[in-house]
């Protein structure tokens, strides 16, 4: 907005500057649409792209799952978790938990956490207003709310895309962005093979691992690849001595560190 004011004062006092200020707003620009197209960036606000330090420390990753409900995939999703006693962090989309009640209510009383993916998750959120984003927001909020009783304290953006008005729509919410540091692109890849290599290769404390129960791809027999992967993946945290914990989990444990410093 500042270059904006500066760029339109500009063009009022000296109008032969027209090219400056366009060139000046233009590159504004490129750079807000440039953040917004990187689900990891930190330009346009506070992004949880890694567990704080003190979870890496103790060997901590969190196990993030997108998209669903799945009545399909959800399910066998929450069975692996449950064999391995680990509990993950399942960004769901509203009107998703709106039709799927039970589900979101199993993933709560196995102890994992549920949080905001948007309500519709439209392809192109990260082109609408601030009415609009706050409505996808605020209806999702709700809907996990009187679902699970529990209100969402992190939010996902569809596919990490998002645009500078965000921010303040998730600050009003009292909702923290959280993108990840690997993901397996499973919702397009055939093979679990290289989907596992993606997300393991170089796997340390603190990752932010991100799988999909919605929109799950689909192995060449037809079946979706989510309930494939997530047991491997769960193995190979074991054998690396890391710890599974819910993105909530780590905030709390971030909050207590904070109570705990002096000043």
């Amino acid at each position: 907005m500042g270059l904006h004011f500066a760029a339109g004062a500009m063009l009022i006092a000296r109008p032969a500057t027209w090219p400056l200020a366009l060139g000046v707003t233009a590159a504004n620009h490129s750079v807000l649409a440039g953040a917004g197209l990187w689900p990891r960036s930190r330009l346009l606000g506070p992004n949880w792209t890694r567990l704080p330090a003190a979870a890496a420390a103790l060997g901590q990753v969190a196990v993030t799952i997108d998209d669903g409900p799945d009545p399909e995939v959800t399910p066998a999703m929450l069975d692996a978790l449950a064999r391995c006693g680990v509990t993950a962090t399942f960004f769901c989309i509203g009107a998703r938990v709106d039709r799927h009640p039970e589900l979101v209510r199993r993933i709560v009383d196995a102890g994992h956490a549920v949080e905001n993916h948007s309500d519709t998750h439209r392809h192109v959120f990260s082109l609408l207003g601030p009415a609009a984003l706050g409505r996808e927001v605020a209806r999702a909020q709700a809907r996990i709310a009187a679902i699970s009783g529990i209100l969402p304290e992190f939010f996902r953006a569809p596919a990490g895309l998002r645009n500078p008005l965000l921010e303040p729509v998730l600050a009003r919410h009292g909702l923290r962005l959280a993108s990840w540091s690997r993901r397996g692109f499973d919702t397009v890849s055939r093979d679990p093979d290289r989907v596992l290599e993606r997300l393991t290769r170089g796997l340390r404390g603190g990752e932010i691992l991100l799988l999909h129960d919605g929109h799950s791809g689909r192995m060449a027999n037809g079946a979706p690849i989510g309930p494939v992967v997530l047991p491997r993946l769960l193995d190979a945290l074991r054998r690396r001595a890391l710890v599974p914990v819910t993105l909530r989990a780590a905030l709390e444990q971030e909050r207590r560190r904070a109570l705990d410093v002096p000043g």
